[in-house]
């Protein structure tokens, strides 16, 4: 969940995303690793006299158990709430005060932190985040006040959101098992029973330098750099490595249904998800394609075939990058006067239609296209650098394959769609999702 940006945050950050910066090349990229284990990452880049900082800690809701869960976005609101040298409301403040900007999301597998700033402020930036790491104060006051925070942003996006309505308790249908069961969020329950304990076992264990990779780009040299790590972040003690995750999601071997209630729902709302492999199969790249083959723009499966045809309103897909095995979802709203069943039909009708005879060359060719100027617009300013740097390096293994991207999306055929979209989407795969006023007959 990202945080909401003031108004000179969403400035600063709408400015280095539209600078352009230079070319990136693999070598373009150090990196270096302290003694107590955080690795860094500078990508020195004198385009514009900004720089970024990119802070990704290798916590999300995967890492929960059942009585905790939510703990991990949790922290995300708390590590703006004050620590040793940077009380309450300091860290933004000191940061806007220095021309500076910052975010933070959450997701199953990550908590991002982020800082825009000039570059000439980077040992600020390094002080604010070595203080919130090292001594962030996490007391009873401050814990029941974001609680509450939290609470309430898990009710209103229920309310406001029919997808998440509907994909927290599609999920916890899908997994069986696996952590991605439950909502990045939590369970309403768990987010009023975390004690304090809870709170500063999980922040000693999973913001321990050990369990970070940080990227930092822009105006910046590497000797400075490794000058301020050393300075700021070196004396910050490693902790015990973080438990793994051992749970491995059993293999579903049939259809799962569900339905939500929603009285403020106007047009039933389908989704489908299809259990599929982590962002280092040699299928992710397919997937990929074919998720936006079905609901990239208006030439789509989706768009032509249901949304045209007045069957829905609107019709996407969704294909988390993540650690461990996914679920990739296809979700459409209905259009008025449309049932549940109609819809749910002619979504499924369009995969199975892509396994039963495949795609053109000519429209995998277009999404291609776009997905290769899509993925070069991202390395154009530093901010998307350092963000993409950051991802591949964590999800993909490292930084490198980033540069291997463009040849592994060109090498996708419409065999490979065909093929993945034979092994995954299928009836024994997949969950059925639906949100509607009221639930229709089956007969």
């Amino acid at each position: 969940m990202k945080r909401q940006l003031s108004a000179l945050a969403l400035s600063l950050s709408m400015l280095f995303a539209s600078t352009t910066a230079s070319a990136t090349t693999a070598d373009d990229v150090k990196s270096f690793t302290l003694d107590n284990g955080m690795k860094i990452m500078v990508l020195e880049d004198d385009s514009i006299p900004n720089a970024n900082m990119y802070l990704f800690w290798k916590v999300g809701s995967r890492n929960e158990v059942p009585g905790i869960t939510g703990i991990s976005h949790f922290f995300e609101h708390m590590m703006f709430n004050g620590a040793k040298k940077y009380g309450p409301k300091m860290f933004d403040r000191t940061m806007e005060a220095n021309g500076g900007a910052n975010n933070a999301y959450t997701t199953e597998d990550l908590t991002v932190y982020t800082d825009w700033f000039p570059a000439s402020s980077i040992e600020t930036i390094f002080d604010l985040e070595a203080d919130r790491i090292a001594h962030l104060d996490i007391n009873p006051k401050m814990v029941e006040s974001e609680r509450n925070v939290v609470a309430s942003e898990r009710r209103t996006g229920l309310e406001n959101s029919n997808w998440r309505a509907l994909q927290g308790p599609l999920k916890s249908v899908a997994f069986s098992a696996h952590p991605y069961s439950w909502p990045v969020i939590g369970w309403e329950s768990d987010i009023h029973a975390w004690t304090l304990e809870d709170l500063v076992k999980y922040h000693k264990t999973y913001y321990a330098p050990n369990n970070a990779v940080v990227v930092i780009a822009g105006d910046v040299k590497l000797d400075n750099v490794k000058r301020l790590a050393n300075k700021y972040f070196a004396p910050i003690p490693a902790q015990t490595p973080p438990a793994k995750v051992r749970t491995v999601e059993p293999k579903q071997t049939g259809e799962r249904r569900l339905f939500v209630k929603k009285a403020s729902v106007s047009t039933p709302n389908v989704m489908l998800a299809y259990h599929t492999p982590n962002a280092k199969s040699e299928d992710h790249y397919a997937l990929d394609i074919l998720s936006s083959i079905l609901s990239e723009g208006k030439s789509s499966r989706l768009y032509k075939g249901l949304v045209d045809k007045q069957i829905a309103l609107g019709a996407d897909t969704y294909l988390p990058t993540s650690f461990d095995p996914n679920l990739f979802y296809v979700y459409g709203i209905a259009a008025p006067g449309v049932s549940e069943h109609k819809l749910e039909r002619a979504l499924i009708t369009q995969m199975d239609d892509i396994a039963k005879n495949g795609v053109t060359q000519k429209e995998l060719e277009k999404v291609k296209n776009m997905k290769l100027m899509e993925f070069y617009q991202t390395l154009e300013t530093i901010n998307g650098k350092a963000n993409t740097i950051g991802t591949y390096e964590v999800y993909f293994g490292s930084y490198k394959k980033l540069f291997d991207a463009p040849k592994l999306y060109s090498k996708v055929t419409p065999a490979d769609i065909q093929r993945v979209a034979k092994t995954y989407l299928i009836k024994s795969n997949r969950t059925v999702g639906v949100l509607a006023a009221k639930e229709e007959s089956n007969k």
